[in-house]
Protein backbone atom coordinates (compact mmCIF):
# COMPACT_ATOMS: atom_id res chain seq x y z
CA UNK A 1 0.00 0.00 0.00
CA UNK A 2 1.17 3.57 -1.21
CA UNK A 3 1.66 6.24 1.17
CA UNK A 4 -1.65 8.19 -1.14
CA UNK A 5 -3.74 5.35 -0.16
CA UNK A 6 -2.60 4.85 3.71
CA UNK A 7 -3.46 8.71 3.62
CA UNK A 8 -6.65 7.63 2.41
CA UNK A 9 -7.80 4.75 4.69
CA UNK A 10 -6.75 7.22 7.65
CA UNK A 11 -9.20 9.64 6.42
CA UNK A 12 -11.84 7.72 6.18
CA UNK A 13 -11.26 6.19 9.63
CA UNK A 14 -10.96 9.87 11.08
CA UNK A 15 -13.95 10.67 9.37
CA UNK A 16 -15.94 8.04 10.61
CA UNK A 17 -14.46 8.60 14.04
CA UNK A 18 -15.74 12.43 13.68
CA UNK A 19 -19.29 10.83 12.96
CA UNK A 20 -21.92 13.68 12.66
CA UNK A 21 -19.73 16.08 13.85
CA UNK A 22 -19.31 19.56 12.27
CA UNK A 23 -16.58 22.37 12.84
CA UNK A 24 -17.74 24.51 15.36
CA UNK A 25 -18.44 28.01 13.22
CA UNK A 26 -19.64 25.87 9.87
CA UNK A 27 -21.48 23.40 8.78
CA UNK A 28 -18.81 21.77 7.55
CA UNK A 29 -18.24 18.20 8.47
CA UNK A 30 -15.49 17.77 11.19
CA UNK A 31 -12.75 15.63 8.61
CA UNK A 32 -12.12 19.25 6.63
CA UNK A 33 -10.01 20.55 9.78
CA UNK A 34 -7.47 17.84 10.24
CA UNK A 35 -7.04 17.24 6.30
CA UNK A 36 -6.51 20.76 5.78
CA UNK A 37 -4.22 20.83 8.77
CA UNK A 38 -2.64 17.56 7.23
CA UNK A 39 -2.30 19.41 3.80
CA UNK A 40 -0.18 22.37 5.55
CA UNK A 41 2.17 19.47 7.10
CA UNK A 42 2.55 17.87 3.39
CA UNK A 43 3.84 21.42 1.76
CA UNK A 44 6.74 20.76 4.43
CA UNK A 45 7.15 16.87 4.94
CA UNK A 46 6.60 13.73 3.64
CA UNK A 47 7.08 11.78 6.38
CA UNK A 48 3.96 9.60 7.04
CA UNK A 49 3.60 9.35 10.69
CA UNK A 50 3.52 13.01 10.73
CA UNK A 51 0.49 13.38 7.90
CA UNK A 52 -1.32 9.96 9.53
CA UNK A 53 -0.97 12.14 12.84
CA UNK A 54 -2.35 15.28 11.36
CA UNK A 55 -5.64 13.85 10.19
CA UNK A 56 -6.07 11.88 13.88
CA UNK A 57 -4.84 15.02 16.02
CA UNK A 58 -8.26 15.26 17.44
CA UNK A 59 -9.98 11.68 17.50
CA UNK A 60 -8.93 10.93 20.83
CA UNK A 61 -9.77 14.13 22.16
CA UNK A 62 -13.08 14.60 20.35
CA UNK A 63 -14.52 11.40 19.53
CA UNK A 64 -15.30 8.14 21.73
CA UNK A 65 -12.27 6.12 20.07
CA UNK A 66 -9.56 4.47 22.24
CA UNK A 67 -6.17 4.68 21.68
CA UNK A 68 -6.53 1.03 21.48
CA UNK A 69 -8.74 1.37 18.67
CA UNK A 70 -6.53 3.53 16.26
CA UNK A 71 -3.41 1.51 17.30
CA UNK A 72 -5.75 -1.91 15.65
CA UNK A 73 -6.91 0.22 12.80
CA UNK A 74 -3.62 1.47 11.66
CA UNK A 75 -2.00 -2.17 12.34
CA UNK A 76 -3.27 -3.47 9.04
CA UNK A 77 -1.91 -0.43 7.00
CA UNK A 78 1.26 1.06 8.71
CA UNK A 79 4.36 -1.05 9.72
CA UNK A 80 5.42 -0.76 13.22
CA UNK A 81 7.41 1.67 13.73
CA UNK A 82 5.51 3.86 12.15
CA UNK A 83 2.20 2.65 13.72
CA UNK A 84 3.92 3.42 17.23
CA UNK A 85 5.05 6.99 15.83
CA UNK A 86 1.72 8.17 15.13
CA UNK A 87 0.35 7.38 18.36
CA UNK A 88 2.38 8.73 20.39
CA UNK A 89 2.34 12.34 18.15
CA UNK A 90 -1.66 11.68 18.66
CA UNK A 91 -1.28 11.51 22.33
CA UNK A 92 0.85 14.28 22.50
CA UNK A 93 -1.40 16.75 20.83
CA UNK A 94 -4.49 15.23 22.56
CA UNK A 95 -5.86 18.04 25.17
CA UNK A 96 -5.18 16.72 28.44
CA UNK A 97 -6.53 19.65 30.94
CA UNK A 98 -10.07 19.99 29.71
CA UNK A 99 -12.86 21.56 31.01
CA UNK A 100 -14.25 18.24 31.51
CA UNK A 101 -11.76 16.34 33.62
CA UNK A 102 -10.83 20.14 35.46
CA UNK A 103 -14.16 21.29 35.63
CA UNK A 104 -12.82 23.65 38.84
CA UNK A 105 -10.09 24.94 36.92
CA UNK A 106 -10.90 28.48 34.77
CA UNK A 107 -9.58 28.41 31.08
CA UNK A 108 -6.79 30.49 31.86
CA UNK A 109 -5.77 28.52 34.22
CA UNK A 110 -6.18 25.23 32.13
CA UNK A 111 -4.53 26.74 28.89
CA UNK A 112 -1.21 27.66 31.27
CA UNK A 113 -0.96 24.16 32.34
CA UNK A 114 -2.13 22.92 28.58
CA UNK A 115 1.08 25.48 27.70
CA UNK A 116 3.46 23.67 30.13
CA UNK A 117 2.68 20.35 28.77
CA UNK A 118 2.79 21.34 24.89
CA UNK A 119 6.41 22.71 25.80
CA UNK A 120 7.45 19.21 26.18
CA UNK A 121 6.25 17.75 23.21
CA UNK A 122 8.40 16.49 19.93
CA UNK A 123 9.50 18.49 17.24
CA UNK A 124 7.24 16.39 14.81
CA UNK A 125 4.26 17.52 17.29
CA UNK A 126 4.63 20.79 17.96
CA UNK A 127 5.19 20.78 13.18
CA UNK A 128 1.59 19.37 13.59
CA UNK A 129 0.45 21.85 16.12
CA UNK A 130 1.42 24.65 14.16
CA UNK A 131 -0.53 23.61 11.10
CA UNK A 132 -3.49 23.08 13.39
CA UNK A 133 -3.25 26.65 14.53
CA UNK A 134 -3.01 27.79 11.12
CA UNK A 135 -6.24 26.41 9.67
CA UNK A 136 -7.88 27.56 12.88
CA UNK A 137 -6.33 30.92 12.65
CA UNK A 138 -7.94 31.64 9.69
CA UNK A 139 -11.62 30.11 10.96
CA UNK A 140 -12.13 31.50 14.51
CA UNK A 141 -12.09 34.91 13.70
CA UNK A 142 -14.44 35.06 10.43
CA UNK A 143 -16.71 33.33 12.50
CA UNK A 144 -16.56 34.74 16.24
CA UNK A 145 -14.23 37.65 16.59
CA UNK A 146 -14.55 38.25 20.41
CA UNK A 147 -13.75 35.14 21.00
CA UNK A 148 -10.66 35.36 18.52
CA UNK A 149 -8.78 37.99 20.11
CA UNK A 150 -8.37 35.98 23.56
CA UNK A 151 -7.83 32.82 21.15
CA UNK A 152 -5.03 34.60 19.27
CA UNK A 153 -3.17 35.69 21.76
CA UNK A 154 -3.25 31.87 23.38
CA UNK A 155 -2.04 30.15 19.78
CA UNK A 156 0.79 33.13 19.91
CA UNK A 157 1.68 32.28 23.58
CA UNK A 158 1.91 28.51 22.25
CA UNK A 159 3.79 29.63 19.17
CA UNK A 160 6.57 31.61 21.02
CA UNK A 161 7.07 28.64 23.42
CA UNK A 162 7.26 25.82 20.87
CA UNK A 163 10.23 26.04 19.34
CA UNK A 164 11.39 22.86 18.05
CA UNK A 165 8.75 22.36 15.41
CA UNK A 166 9.82 23.00 11.41
CA UNK A 167 10.95 26.84 11.60
CA UNK A 168 9.65 27.44 8.49
CA UNK A 169 6.09 26.41 9.08
CA UNK A 170 6.33 27.99 12.83
CA UNK A 171 7.14 31.29 11.15
CA UNK A 172 4.17 31.08 9.08
CA UNK A 173 1.82 30.14 12.08
CA UNK A 174 3.56 33.43 14.07
CA UNK A 175 3.36 35.59 10.96
CA UNK A 176 -0.31 34.66 10.05
CA UNK A 177 -1.59 34.95 13.83
CA UNK A 178 -0.11 38.62 14.35
CA UNK A 179 -0.88 39.71 11.35
CA UNK A 180 -4.80 38.66 12.03
CA UNK A 181 -4.68 40.25 15.62
CA UNK A 182 -3.63 43.30 14.40
CA UNK A 183 -6.61 43.01 12.09
CA UNK A 184 -9.28 42.46 14.75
Amino acid sequence: MNHSEIINKIIEFADNAHGDQTRKYTADKYIVHPIRVMETCKEYTEELPVLATAILHDVLEDTATSEDHILHFLKDIMNENDRNLTIKLVNELTDVYVKKDFPKLNRDTRKRMELERLRKISARAQTIKYADIIDNSKEIPQHDPSFAKRYLKECNDILLALDKGLPKLRKEAINQVVTILKNL
